[in-house]
């Protein structure tokens, strides 16, 4: 049920709309060879809601006049894809071309174009799509008679203007997370060279390093190494958690996605995770993963490891867990681990017990010394924890309202965004 002064309407009365072609990519005069190139869309080139700024293709100036008759589509257009991907929706910021797997949307002047872009973006087009030998897609019955619920125009508006915002405070916690990531490496770069206590510095096989630490083998700091456990793992609740590789993050364990083994406890045992001790990821498809490590503090309580992590019990009177967990994400350390990786036949990387014994660490003189430059990252990693969390509750704000603003269960005069920040919304309460 939508409010009484809104409509349902088909597409085909609410727009003109236009696909677009492919030039022949067996004519190479068509896409090479020409200083005036035009840019041609695909739907690799849309991000939803995104503006479109550049293409990773271009015509010639021949394609657009042979294929295209010098038929332009303006900056400001709304596009939709409608093949393989439906539904994604995006807006030219320069004047392009576009494949035939997307249409160019001009909306009639009683239909605000962002308004629609965000309805086309959340239609169900299950019930719509022809089944093709090569993907999904709609034909033009099907979009003329895609049902577009229509308040009048201002709502329109207001209701764009809603989700423009919260798409605002998206891009913003998304631009702070990547200034923070960006202030994160610049602090392990610095910190692993220089120290904090102001030492010469010294050139060895890691690079410079503070002339009273020590470069050492991994293998000179640890108690012993073991693989995990084999054992077959379910969501099924045991006595027994068992972390895998996505639970592993950088000096951390993340307890959201746990499964759970069926041993005996004598079995157990011999996985059973001590506080302080480093896990690591001995094998990944992604080489950058490839030798994270998380220091386990004690959650999941009576947490095992699985086979594809390796567990390394520390001499903690000598070194800092997470110090090491630290060392092993900068660049330095994914460097090393990279290059004594043994890749696989299946395309993955793969670390053994010897291999991780033998990679060179710094090793500061304390542990306060150690514990200090911890300290510094982790609070950086608090910031960028903080700006990620953030973002994700924006994000399902967004969802949530993008679905419920459309339908007219909330109303936009109904709305409090005042905790979102300074608002420049008419009709909406701050």
């Amino acid at each position: 049920m939508i409010p009484a002064e809104w409509t349902i309407e088909p597409l085909e009365r609410l727009v003109e709309y236009d696909s677009g072609r492919t030039p022949a990519r067996a004519n190479p005069v068509y896409w090479e060879g020409d200083d005036t190139r035009v840019p041609w869309v695909a739907i690799s080139d849309m991000e939803n809601y995104d503006t479109i700024s550049k293409t990773r293709e271009a015509i010639t100036r021949r394609a657009f006049e042979e294929v295209f008759r010098r038929r332009i589509v303006p900056a400001g257009t709304l596009l939709m894809s409608f093949k393989l991907t439906i539904g994604r929706v995006a807006t030219l910021g320069i004047d392009a071309c576009h494949n035939e797997a997307i249409i160019s949307i001009r909306p009639k002047a009683r239909v605000d174009q962002r308004y629609l872009g965000y309805f086309l973006s959340q239609v169900d087009y299950d019930d719509l799509q022809d089944r093709q030998i090569k993907g999904n897609t709609l034909n033009q019955d099907k979009i003329d008679r895609i049902p577009v619920i229509l308040p009048p125009k201002q709502e329109q508006s207001d209701i764009a203007d809603v989700l423009d915002f919260v798409r605002q405070a998206i891009t913003l916690e998304t631009k702070a997370t990547e200034v923070a990531s960006s202030l994160k490496r610049a602090a392990m770069r610095d910190l692993f060279a220089t120290g904090l206590r102001g030492k010469a510095l010294k050139e060895t096989e890691l690079g410079l390093i503070p002339d009273n630490w020590d470069v050492v083998e991994f293998g000179s700091v640890r108690e012993w190494l073991q693989y995990g456990t084999s054992t077959p793992c379910t969501y099924k609740p045991t006595a027994f958690p068992v972390l895998r590789i996505p639970n592993i993050q950088t000096g951390r364990v993340n307890a959201e996605d746990i499964k759970y083994g069926n041993l005996r406890t004598g079995e157990a045992n011999r996985y059973r995770l001590a506080d302080g001790d480093l896990i690591f990821i001995r094998t990944n498809g992604v080489i950058e993963r490839l030798g994270t490590c998380a220091v386990y503090a004690g959650q999941p309580a009576d947490a095992l490891f699985a086979s594809y992590l390796i567990r390394a019990r520390l001499n903690l009177e000598q070194i800092n867990p997470h110090f090491l967990a630290q060392f092993f994400a900068s660049e330095r350390g994914t460097q090393i681990i990279a290059g004594r990786a043994t890749p696989a036949a299946d395309g993955k990387y793969n670390l053994n017990t010897g291999t991780i014994d033998g990679l060179p660490i710094p090793l500061p003189p304390t542990l306060d010394e150690q514990r200090e430059i911890v300290e510094i990252l982790d609070a950086i990693d608090r910031k960028v924890s903080l700006h990620q969390r953030k973002r994700a509750v924006l994000e399902n704000l967004f969802k949530v309202l993008l679905h419920k603003l459309m339908t007219g269960e909330i109303r936009v005069a109904d709305l409090d965004l005042s905790a979102l920040g300074k608002a420049p919304l008419q009709g909406v309460a701050a």
